[in-house]
Formats: structure tokens, sequence, C-alpha cells
């Protein structure tokens, strides 16, 4: 999925935000119109994912029992099948975040390219250790991480002979004010894991952390994504709209285009402009065929045709090889 590593994957995030088949599918829609790469879901049962002591306490959800809110969002077989197989339609690359064996077991019928790893299951070593075992790429989420735990959890993966992951930093508070997004710890990252790819996935109010994460060396971008900011659920408020999303997108495809290689040389039309803009030396009244050259007999102009201005000295003492007219540019066979 990742096939070419100079440029930025683009995720929209649509899992949690829609309820039915037709507003999935609206989703979908957008974000293919938007130019990304992949949509992702999130694969999980009511009963599978939490307990019912469990509740969220967060800014986006208020106090509200977990199972409650997961038995709202969750997504049948049917209804898996059916968005993948649409996606697929439309171009689009899809994958899910399981959160239990049995949302694997679903999704390896559907013939998943990809696992994403939730935040909640990046220390679940015996978790990360099945999907590992699928050897399929995995997308692993460092929200709540600590930088012992991410290599824990990396080790387990490659334990069971799996090196294909995509390390994803995370701030998982929803949504995340800018003074914790600690983008710095994208560049950590790469320098803690450089055989892994480095990712970043967004919790923010709008989508500039996704544009500056990608331009300190982020490859993979995930960005909730939403038809209406004000519709019903925890994360249309922190997703991006359409407009947004195909702000993202472009921007970091143009950030891309100005990148370029780090050769640092003259690009394009600058192999001209590197004649005529620069400046040569210029005889400033007319000399005629053996007669000495002056320092007043020479100035700097326009255009970079002639004698390099840095050989001043050189030419100053010399005498001409043949008359030289006033105003004219002095080239190396009109000095002896």
């Amino acid at each position: 999925m990742f096939h070419n590593s100079d440029r930025t994957y683009i995720v929209a995030e649509i899992g949690g935000n829609f309820i039915d088949f037709d507003k999935g599918a609206v989703l979908i829609d957008q974000a293919k119109e938007c130019g990304v790469d992949a949509v992702k879901l999130q694969t999980y049962r009511a009963d599978t994912i939490t307990s019912r002591q469990a509740v969220f306490d967060m800014e986006n959800t208020g106090i509200i029992s977990q199972t409650e809110l997961f038995k709202k969002y969750e997504l049948s077989e049917k209804m898996h099948q059916k968005l993948f197989q649409y996606a697929k339609e439309k171009g689009l690359d899809i994958f899910s975040t399981p959160s239990h064996i049995t949302d694997v077991e679903l999704l390896e019928k559907l013939d998943m390219d990809l696992y994403k790893i939730g935040a909640d299951d990046a220390v679940n070593i015996p978790f990360l250790k099945t999907v590992a075992r699928l050897q399929k790429p995995i997308m692993l989420s460092t929200g709540m991480c600590t930088l012992e735990e991410i290599k824990e959890a990396v080790n387990a993966i490659t334990e069971e002979g799996n090196k294909n992951i995509v390390i994803m930093h995370v701030v998982s508070l929803y949504p995340t004010e800018p003074s914790y997004v600690n983008l710095e710890s994208v560049r950590t990252l790469q320098r803690e894991f450089p055989q892994f790819t480095i990712g970043y996935s967004d919790h923010t109010l709008g989508v500039d952390s996704c544009i500056f994460a990608a331009v300190m060396g982020a490859k993979v971008i995930e960005k909730h994504f939403t038809y209406d900011k004000n519709a019903d659920g925890p994360d249309h408020r922190l997703s991006a709209t359409k407009d947004e999303m195909t702000t993202l997108v472009n921007k970091i495809r143009l950030y891309e285009q100005m990148r370029g290689d780090g050769i640092k040389r003259p690009m394009g039309d600058e192999v001209k402009n590197r004649k005529n803009n620069r400046k040569s030396i210029v005889c400033t009244k007319g000399i005629k065929e053996g007669g000495i050259i002056t320092e007043n007999d020479i100035d700097i102009k326009r255009p970079g045709f002639g004698i390099p201005p840095k050989y001043r000295e050189a030419v100053i003492g010399r005498r001409a090889a043949r008359d030289i007219e006033e105003d004219s540019i002095i080239c190396w066979s009109d000095v002896k």
C-alpha cells in the first residue's frame, strides 16, 4: 500500500462518524474527491472491546458508558463487506482497526491488506503478536505510550518475523490542544526507529498539524473525516470537513513538489538565468588591441557571459587581444 516512499500516504479516518451505509458511502465519496489514498474504519463489538465498568471521560464525550457508545457505532459484518467493496470500486484503499481477535477474523474474510493497531492495544502484547503473525503491514498507534512501551510493541511484532511497521505518533486527547501535539516526537521516532516508516495520526481541530508533520518527515498522515462537524457523535468536532481535507491533501502534495531532492544546483531556467542575471567584467571605455587593461578600464555588470568577477585582478595588467569596444563584455579570448 505504501508503493512510493517519497509520497505521503494520506488516510481519512471515517470510523465512528456514521452508523448506516448511506452516510458511510457519502464519506467515501467525499474522501475520494479530496484526493486521499485510503479510508479507515474501526472494527469492534461493544461486548468484546470493553467491560460494562468502563466509562469515557473526555472533552468530546463527557462522562458516558463506553459500552453504550460503542454499541451505537459498531458495524455489522455485512456493513463491512459493503463498505470494503464500495471503497475499492472508488479506487481507494480501505482498512480498519480491530479491537479483538474476533475482529481480526472478520477482517481476514475481507482480505484486508493492512492492520491499524489502536492506541488502546499498543501495549497489548498478545494481540500484537497475533496480528503480526499475519505478516501484513501494521500501522501502530503510539497514543498514551512512552518510548520504552513503543520499543516493547515493536519488538513484539518483529519477533513474529513482521518488519513491515508504520509507527504513528499520536496524542490520545480528543481534541488535542496545540501545546500537546509534540510534533518533535516525529523526529524522535525517526531517530529511534530508522528502519521503519514514521507517520502521524491527528486529533487536533483543523489540519495544520498534519501539514506540519508531513514537512517534518511523517510519511503517513491520518485524520478523522466528517461530512458535518455538528453531526451527532464524539469525533465529528475534531474531524476534517471536505474543504479541510482537500486543503490538507493539496498542501502536502505542494510541499512534496517543492521538497526536491536536496541536491543544491541550478534548477530549470536557472541555467539560463545564470548567464543573463549574473555579472561579468565589462569594458568601460574602448581599449585598442595590445593595450594594457587598467583598473579604470573595467567594471562589473550584467550579463554573465564573460569573465566572472572573481578574476578581476587576473585581468588587470593583461593586454587586449583585439579592439574591445566600450560597454562590451570581456571574454578570455579578448585578453592575452
